[in-house]
């Protein structure tokens, strides 16, 4: 019997791995294997993985890129599978490389406002150690408390903080990375400014696991801000609440965050939040003028809201954001949440809202919404029956009329959660021919053998 050239290219990359690597780093218990073969976004591929390597250094990640690179094997990367677009999920033939060992904060300087970190430090435990130096993290994507720095930079993670403190790129400085071929560069700096040569390290942040392996970062801290004021305000529709997020923006107001929950999220959350509105506006100020600001928001919010609430106590504020925080979990308990990741210009939030209505209603497809709404990233998510193999057709097509969308009122496909394997089909159209190729040959150029998380992003 013939022996296919890829079951023995996938042989001898075992082989070698169980030889170089040490010898808890290579599993291959079925238990380990069907754990890593997806991500949050419940995308299912065909087949499962080969192995797991779990790295805990830079070496192990080098070894395994090595052999996979030579023998064509195809390498996922990953951290603790929080993602929601699928960059995750591990195919037949594939090897899963497990970053969310490598953990360690290996600096904090207080002094550059700095830390230095492996890929599977958690984001919320990066604030914290922080913390202690009066310095935040701060990017605050909602999987805060469980996702992983490596994971927010392959995604250029958003999260609630970053209308006013930008995406996951902007707190990254530097990075450790390793090629497909195993070569380890370092790109970026440790200055706050910095132009020599092209930006690898802007390229590789939201790349997917694409071009390289992330190793470690070192990223921006940014001090605690003296005071935080908190505004919760309830509407009668979502696109009047879509509507006030924009009234904040043009009144020349810079919130930290401003979130926005619609009516059936808020139902599944708690039916008592939703019997105060139709829509929930959550806004938060921060620094020296915390106060007068939010006294600011609350003088534009309170003739077009049902209620408005406001505090500067961090407890309550805490409270108040809960609804948002909740709403994916929330979600989660009544199916598979296929979550879409759509912005818009800011001035275009409450027309998307009203589109986006129209579109659930057209194809009778429950849309639960919530938003970050000061930089216009809206997260349309539909709820599905987890038993079923696929999706249904008029889930597609809804989906698929929600990114014509995005393009139409000159937004994107996504802001913050990736491309990974579910929007891909609509990458092309986005980008446009010219752009497209020029990201094809960056591939090409970086991982020729097409052999890191091949099948996503492009």
């Amino acid at each position: 019997m013939t022996v296919a050239p890829e079951t023995t290219a996938s042989a001898r990359l075992l082989g070698l791995l169980a030889r170089d690597l040490p010898p808890d780093r290579l599993l291959t218990d079925p238990g380990t294997i069907t754990a890593h073969t997806t991500d949050r976004s419940g995308t299912r591929p065909d087949g499962e993985p080969l192995a797991v390597v779990r790295a805990r250094r830079t070496e192990d990640v080098i070894v395994t890129l090595r052999h996979a690179h030579e023998l064509g094997v195809p390498v996922v990367p990953r951290g603790s599978g929080t993602g929601l677009s699928g960059g995750a999920a591990a195919g037949e033939g594939s090897l899963v490389l497990d970053l969310s060992g490598m953990n360690r904060i290996l600096e904090l300087s207080a002094d550059d406002q700095l830390a230095v970190v492996e890929p599977g430090v958690i984001t919320a435990e990066l604030d914290r150690a922080a913390g202690e130096h009066g310095l935040r993290y701060a990017p605050d994507p909602a999987s805060a408390a469980w996702s992983t720095i490596g994971g927010n930079i392959a995604t250029n993670a958003g999260g609630l903080r970053c209308a006013k403190y930008g995406v996951t790129r902007d707190s990254v400085l530097g990075l450790e990375a390793v090629l497909a071929d195993g070569t380890v560069v370092r790109t970026g700096r440790r200055t706050v400014k910095g132009v020599t040569g092209y930006d690898l390290t802007a390229l590789l942040t939201g790349s997917e696991g694409t071009l390289a392996v992330i190793t470690s970062a070192t990223l921006r801290l940014r001090p605690v801000p003296v005071a935080t004021a908190t505004l919760a305000a309830y509407f009668g529709t979502f696109e009047a609440a879509a509507e006030a997020s924009y009234a904040i923006t043009r009144a020349g107001v810079e919130p930290a965050l401003a979130e926005l929950v619609d009516g059936p999220v808020l139902q599944a959350v708690d039916p008592a939040l939703r019997e105060r509105g139709a829509a929930l506006l959550v806004v938060q100020c921060d620094g020296a003028g915390a106060a007068s600001e939010a006294a600011a928001v609350a003088r534009l919010l309170e003739p077009l809201a049902t209620t408005v609430e406001r505090t500067e106590d961090p407890a309550r504020a805490e409270a108040l954001l809960a609804a948002r925080r909740l709403a994916l979990p929330s979600l989660e308990r009544l199916g598979r949440p296929l979550i879409e990741d759509i912005a818009v210009p800011r001035s275009r939030l409450a027309e998307a809202v009203r589109e986006i209505r129209a579109i659930s209603a057209r194809h009778d497809v429950p849309v639960f919404t919530i938003a970050h709404a000061a930089d216009g990233n809206l997260h349309p998510i539909i709820v599905v029956d987890p038993a079923l193999d696929g999706l249904p057709d008029t889930v597609w097509e809804a989906a698929g009329e929600i990114f014509a969308l995005a393009l139409r009122l000159g937004g994107t496909l996504t802001g913050e959660h990736g491309v990974g394997v579910l929007k891909r089909q609509w990458v092309a159209e986005e980008l446009g021919p010219a752009a497209h190729a020029v990201q094809r040959r960056i591939k090409e150029a970086l991982d020729p053998r097409n052999v890191l998380n091949p099948g996503k992003a492009l």
